[in-house]
């Protein structure tokens, strides 16, 4: 049998010293997380950051980087594995008549201290991973990876922005 994991993007979006994140509810209660989702049929890496920042947020997001891949899986034997890969970039304001996704509470900026302060309220244990990577990378003035690094073959057809 073919061993597949759960295929997720994430934005990583800093301004001003704090980070966006969402509010949502979960199986486990309400959570804290970085804008982020699963990849859908037909998508790139880059729509599929771009339509999860905006469904959660209702701030557009245009990606300038890619800042890693992370492979995690919660404790569990039947738990599934995800794949994560997570963008850095910048937001528009927030599009006034855009109603967040279901079970999305609220997306709000918060310091990376203050979100280290609520590790027990994360969704996993990449969202601060991801916080302290973009920290580090930025101190040490390490380029984000291009995002053509990220290649999307022309058969992948975008169902969200037209053709790759």
């Amino acid at each position: 049998m073919v061993w597949t994991p759960r295929v997720t993007v994430a934005a990583v979006i800093e301004r001003g010293g704090k980070f966006l994140v969402i509010e949502e509810d979960t199986d486990d209660g309400v959570r804290l997380n970085q804008p982020a989702g699963h990849l859908e049929a037909g998508e790139s890496l880059e729509s599929a950051v771009r339509r999860e920042t905006l469904e959660e947020t209702a701030h557009p997001f245009m990606p300038s980087g890619w800042l890693g891949t992370y492979l995690w899986r919660p404790e569990g034997a039947d738990a599934p594995t995800f794949l994560r890969f997570a963008f850095v970039g910048d937001v528009g304001e927030p599009l006034p008549d855009r109603a967040l996704d279901q079970g999305i509470r609220r997306a709000f900026w918060i310091p990376a201290d203050e979100l280290r302060a609520r590790q027990a309220e994360h969704r996993s244990p990449l969202v601060m991973r991801c916080v302290d990577d973009y920290l580090r990378a930025r101190a040490s003035g390490r380029p984000w990876l291009a995002l053509d690094a990220l290649y999307t073959h022309s058969a992948i057809v975008d169902t969200h922005h037209g053709k790759q």
